[in-house]
């Protein structure tokens, strides 16, 4: 407490700022509203630092491992887990191109890799979220188009993947790129270690870019997810249903085995369901207030305050690979196969079905009319 004490009075006597420490050259990118607020803490930097550097870790192994996983195992070289593959992928450039610079810049309390390089890493960092997110909500309407659907669905194929993630890169690519080419701008954040999108210069071109964006990459797509996680427990609720009163019909406990009988599909689903939106809300709903309150001049953003927008939506690129990878059973069994050691649970953990899997197989259940 002492250290931390003479440390706030040497910042309140000396009139330092948080944007002393920044490179001349990076000067012009700094926003006047940084100017009123001390220098942070060193210890949140290197708290932030260190975090940063964990969540870099186990995202580039976790998503390195689904991707080894899944395109090197025959049996998940299937369309719909090309798309669980490029949820992979970006969130593996994600923490790959943005973790070692981020770590570096905590160290020296600032960014010092100079203004391009600023604007390069907050186009990758819109750019890889973004294909995230959207891959995020394709995975949700091929659920959506299996379960809700049935048979009446045309089946996902190879070509018809491809095209989907192309389709999402490209979109993406073409929102992120519009700051460089005038339409809002990359700068750096205010905690000086990280560059994101310009949440404070008061113009329409740059707060209009924030608004359109938005809906582009959080609320569309959030609803998209919530609409189809809705029709789908609905669908399986009916299909439940159905099912009890088909056993009823023919005198008999269950349609089901004993094992299957023990856990509910239809909770199965609501439990996906609820984790999938809720980690989406804590990922990305922080760094969208910040923004609003940056355009809208709801109350003054200080450097710490940043800090837990640019931590939560990285974090997104941790829990992913566990959320859509390691609940399916067929990605557990493969993973235990090349690596016996991280198996912990039992073999017949790994025959029962979750997430997208699980759900093609409760569609196959119905009973012949």
């Amino acid at each position: 407490m002492a250290s931390y004490g003479s440390w706030m009075a040497q910042s309140v006597a000396g009139n330092l700022t948080v944007v002393d420490k920044v490179p001349a050259d990076m000067l012009h990118m700094v926003d006047a509203h940084w100017y009123q607020f001390p220098p942070m803490n060193p210890l949140w930097h290197s708290l932030l630092g260190f975090a940063i550097a964990i969540l870099a870790l186990i995202s580039v192994v976790g998503n390195g491992m689904v991707m080894y996983i899944f395109t090197n195992t025959r049996t998940l070289r299937t369309p719909s887990n090309l798309l669980v593959v490029n949820l992979a992928f970006s969130d593996f450039l994600m923490m790959f191109t943005m973790g070692p610079p981020m770590v570096i810049n905590c160290y020296n309390e600032t960014w010092v890799f100079g203004p391009l390089a600023c604007q390069v890493y907050g186009m990758f960092g819109s750019l890889f979220g973004c294909v995230s997110i959207w891959t995020m909500t394709l995975i949700a309407f091929d659920r959506y188009n299996v379960i809700v659907k049935g048979l009446s669905a045309k089946p996902l194929t190879n070509n018809g993947a491809l095209t989907r993630i192309l389709g999402v890169w490209v979109a993406c690519l073409a929102w992120t790129l519009a700051p460089l080419f005038g339409w809002n701008r990359y700068v750096p954040e205010g905690n000086m270690s990280a560059c994101g999108t310009d949440y404070l210069t008061d113009t329409w071109s740059s707060r209009s870019y924030i608004l359109v964006y938005s809906f582009f990459v959080y609320f569309a797509p959030l609803l998209m997810i919530i609409y189809s996680y809705i029709f789908i427990i609905k669908a399986v609720s009916a299909h439940e249903k159905n099912m009890r009163e088909q056993a009823k019909k023919m005198n008999v406990a269950s349609l089901r085995s004993s094992e299957a009988q023990n856990t509910s599909t239809e909770m199965k689903l609501a439990k996906v369901a609820l984790v999938t939106i809720s980690l989406w809300f804590m990922a990305w709903t922080p760094y969208l207030i910040i923004n609003y309150m940056g355009i809208f001049k709801a109350s003054p953003i200080s450097p710490l305050a940043t800090i837990w927008g640019s931590l939560f939506a990285k974090a997104n690129a941790v829990y992913n690979p566990i959320v859509y990878g390691i609940s399916h059973p067929k990605y557990r069994a493969a993973l235990y196969k090349e690596f016996p050691t991280l198996s912990c649970a039992d073999a017949a953990d790994d025959s029962q079905s979750m997430a997208s899997e699980g759900t093609a197989v409760v569609m196959s259940e119905k009973p012949a009319a």
